[in-house]
């Protein structure tokens, strides 16, 4: 088998790598301190602001629902060729959910774009 990435999934993780350098690295003490914030007002199930703010640069990078495969809403990445951009994201606890590649929602969201209806592609995946 062979696991040399291809220009595609090369030109993806160097855009990744940069969007870590510049925005997810010097950003964890940031997220630390807003997650440690709501454990201190004992509701620690709240999503930091932080992350708010680096999804829609995520997203105009080009760095987003990259677990989709064949679709408009993703990366139409195979397996894996995403299996690499997830070992840098996975760096960070956090950083998948910045480009909207956390779990649970990357399953479902796989499931609904494959097999669902144009109603809930349009209900359940737009607004993601």
């Amino acid at each position: 088998m062979n696991f040399d990435h291809n220009e595609k999934t090369k030109e993806l993780l160097a855009r990744l790598e940069r969007f870590m350098d510049e925005y997810i690295y010097p950003n964890e003490k940031t997220y630390n301190d807003q997650m440690e914030a709501f454990r201190a007002a004992g509701n620690p199930w709240q999503v930091p602001q932080i992350l708010e703010d680096l999804k829609p640069k995520a997203r105009d990078a080009g760095l987003w629902n990259l677990f989709l495969p064949e679709s408009e809403r993703g990366g139409g990445l195979t397996n894996l060729e995403y299996a690499s951009l997830c070992e840098v994201m996975g760096r960070v606890g956090w950083a998948s959910e910045v480009f909207n590649c956390s779990a649970p929602d990357t399953g479902n969201m796989e499931v609904i774009e494959r097999y669902g209806n144009e109603r809930q592609k349009k209900e359940y995946l737009e607004p993601l």
